[in-house]
């Protein structure tokens, strides 16, 4: 085959190309054929496609993530905003954290190990891009329903490959979800998100400026594996068909990534880069269009100097191939000499590639004939932006009308006690340890809190134990009921969890997963939950850092629930006074934080007893939210508080089980004077927790919650070894644990 140069190019415009084939729509062909004032070449089309993909250029969404920047709060600690490789925010003390949640979601339904390990991969470099050194991972994973065997595939594929790769790495998984539904049956979403820690002077942007600097890439050689992958993959749905497109999978190697977190941390330490880029999507393609395009210059690549794992690959294949462990460098001609010597003492391998020119093209070469010849912005910033169409759609009304506060309830003290234990039994209720066992959690040794407890938190300073917590959360079935409220009670929900360990809110990154862009109705819930998360961030003050959009997520014609997954990273000056879930001190005195109502619209219990998801979700109400965060977190730093935990999916009933289980200790609960004992146990109002105090603390606790106006209910006491409601059921703590644990094992091990 005859290289496609750009003076073939030229000679030759009425060439056949197969933009069709690489995702490319007609009017984006002519608009290349505009911009470049002739035909692409072979690589440039194969750079405009990976880059134009959704997955990429945010072509569908932009339109409604500006929100994010124009609603943005105030906030002194922000760093580092949207637009970057992640987002970075001032925790104090001269120091600086990064983090960010992306998704792997197509890949790890064709290729589950591969596709949840190369996503785990994947978010540290972008971690590690920052100048950051990364300190722990976390996965909100979403599964079909858990009684059909592809199920069991995918689920013990992704939790092995994020295993496998974040243990080998020697990286803490501490926190996460694992949740079961039918709608992600042949769409699994692998979201996955790491924290990196840094001083504030180490910052580091992905930009190529200086004309001479060389562009070194590092790292693993490039191969076939992921050629299209993540971008091409993420960007068109599945068809019921199943998986055919298992090359397009990446191959991840955590041995060589290992290798390249420290060799970069080396290069970082002696100033050695002006500006640096991860290889993730779209791989060479993104790195370099990216990196010239923020810079101020242009960029000469020689592409034939790159090594290669597939002697046989076109230069084609090269700039799409999306192979994992790669970095690109920006280096002063300088610093050279020293930046390979670094590499070649931790074993990675390092080229010279190409360097910044003092024009404003991006021009690439393979074995001197140009093939490659484009204003890089237009590639790498200035894609297509569609205003797709959207529309509420027809069954929205229906669906809210089928109100779940009518659905046959239990009665009586036998009949709640029977709900209780098959809530805590079912899949999304019970136990993930099994799942999470797998995980390294303490690796590292700096591990304060991990999974099942509301947030997960490190310290990232030994001598002051200044340390950072995360949560994610995201409930589908709220956000197809609402889903401008359903991304509101994600935020706040993930908020709270957070603050229920002690530490202040600061930040978010998201994962905003749905069906087709395509789809009116699709759109429709993407532009409500958009709004929705944008306008709860401006209240909580909680700016949007960076993340990343999952469209496509459907099979054939049926979309996935519109899933936002949000993430909440907060600091806490001490960890040693951090708040658990667990009830460990017998004779403390439990208290309800927060208001309970009537609400059951996707609730746990109405899925669990009825299949059933309508109505409305629960109502959000972001300045009760504020203010319970600032009770949990004022009562854990001034020792009123010894354990709390967030109320969510199955409400107080779960909340109670869980605490017990995970301190060891019973509870004997009363249910308030005049409160329905069905509600009060299962309803899942928001903006609520429940917390043990020691009763020397009580009169100073109430004090408090009486000042600030936040309605705080005595609901019992830490004691013996049954969950005890008084007048209802007791349920011995053996038998919550048999129910809670057994079930997960029993489905997938």
């Amino acid at each position: 085959m005859t290289l496609d140069t750009v003076k073939n190019a030229e000679q030759t415009p009425d060439t056949a190309l197969p933009w069709a084939e690489l995702g490319l729509k007609p009017d984006e062909y002519e608009r290349i054929t505009a911009i470049l004032g002739r035909r692409p070449t072979g690589a440039e089309l194969a750079m405009y496609s990976v880059m134009w993909s959704e997955h990429c250029s945010y072509k569908s969404s932009k339109v409604h993530l500006r929100q994010f920047g124009e609603k943005a709060p105030e906030s002194s600690a922000m760093l580092v905003g949207i637009g970057e490789n992640a987002g970075v925010v001032d925790v104090g003390q001269g120091y600086a954290v990064t983090f960010k949640v992306e998704s792997h979601n197509h890949p790890s339904y064709i290729e589950p190990y591969q596709g949840a390990a190369t996503g785990v991969g994947g978010i540290v470099r972008d971690i590690l891009a920052m100048g950051a050194r990364p300190v722990a991972v976390m996965d909100p994973l979403r599964f079909g329903d858990p009684k059909e065997a592809d199920t069991k595939r995918v689920a013990h594929g992704v939790v092995a490959g994020i295993g496998g790769y974040g243990n080998c790495l020697g990286l803490p998984n501490i926190g996460g979800e694992v949740v079961f539904d039918s709608c992600y049956q042949g769409n699994p979403l692998v979201n996955a998100l790491c924290v990196g820690v840094m001083k504030h002077e180490d910052i580091h942007l992905a930009k190529a400026s200086g004309p001479g600097n060389k562009v070194i890439l590092y790292g693993a050689r490039t191969g076939g594996d992921g050629i299209g992958g993540v971008s091409v993959l993420a960007s068109e749905t599945f068809e019921s068909t199943g998986p055919t497109k298992r090359p397009a999978v990446q191959v991840g190697d955590p041995f060589q990534e290992k290798l390249l977190i420290e060799c970069t941390l080396e290069i970082f330490r002696e100033k050695l880069v002006v500006g640096i880029q991860d290889l993730g999507g779209a791989g060479l393609s993104c790195a370099t269009s990216e990196l010239a395009s923020a810079g101020t210059g242009g960029m000469r690549i020689e592409l034939d100097t790159v090594p290669l794992r597939d002697a046989t690959l076109s230069p084609e294949e090269i700039l799409m191939s999306e192979s994992q462990e790669r970095m690109c460098a920006v280096v002063e001609p300088h610093n050279v000499d020293r930046f390979l010597e670094i590499c070649e003492k931790w074993d990675v391998i390092a080229t010279v590639i190409g360097e910044v020119t003092d024009g404003d093209r991006l021009e690439i070469y393979w074995h001197g004939e140009q093939i490659v010849d484009v204003p890089p912005r237009t590639v790498a910033h200035e894609g297509p932006v569609y205003e797709r169409p959207y529309a509420r759609p027809q069954w929205q009304d229906e669906l809210q009308a089928d109100d779940a506060n009518r659905l046959p309830r239990p009665a009586t003290g036998d009949e709640l006690r029977d709900a209780l234990l098959q809530l805590v039994a079912s899949p999304n209720q019970a136990s993930k340890s099994w799942i999470t066992a797998q995980y390294d959690k303490y690796v590292l040794g700096n591990t304060v809190l991990a999974q099942p407890e509301d947030s997960g938190m490190v310290r990232i300073d030994e001598e002051t134990n200044l340390g950072v917590a995360v949560a994610t959360d995201g409930n589908g079935r709220y956000a197809k009921l609402d889903p401008y409220a359903g991304a509101q009670l994600a935020l706040a929900e993930a908020y709270r969890n957070v603050a229920a360990t002690g530490a202040k809110p600061l930040a978010v990154s998201d994962c905003l997963n749905f069906g087709s862009p395509e789809d009116p109705a699709v759109m429709w819930q993407f532009a409500e939950a958009t709004r929705g998360l944008a306008d709860a961030c401006q209240v909580l003050g909680t700016p949007v850092t960076g993340g990343n959009v999952s469209l496509y997520n459907q099979t054939g014609e049926t979309a996935i629930h519109p899933t936002p997954v949000v993430a909440v990273l907060g600091v806490i000056d001490d960890v040693t006074r951090r708040t658990p879930m667990g009830f460990a001190e017998e004779g403390q005195l439990i208290y309800l934080l927060g208001e309970t109502r009537e609400e059951f619209g996707g609730s746990a219990w109405s899925q669990v007893a009825h299949g059933h998801l309508g109505g409305l979700p629960p109502k959000v109400d972001l300045e009760r939210e504020k203010l319970l965060a600032e009770i949990l977190i004022s009562g854990s730093r001034d020792g009123m508080i010894d354990a709390a935990h967030d109320l969510s999916d199955g409400g107080l009933a779960q909340a109670l089980v869980e605490s017990c289980l995970k301190g060891g200790n019973g509870a004997r609960i009363v249910i308030p004077e005049g409160a329905d004992a069905f509600v009060t146990l299962f309803s899942e109002s928001a903006g609520r927790a429940v917390v043990s105090v020691p009763r020397s603390e009580e009169l100073r606790f109430t004090d408090m919650c009486r000042a600030r106006g936040l309605a705080a209910t005595r609901i019992g006491v830490v004691d013996g070894d049954a969950l005890d409601v008084q007048g209802q059921f007791t349920v011995p703590l053996a038998a919550l644990r048999e129910a809670h644990e057994g079930t997960i094992p029993a489905l997938l091990g």
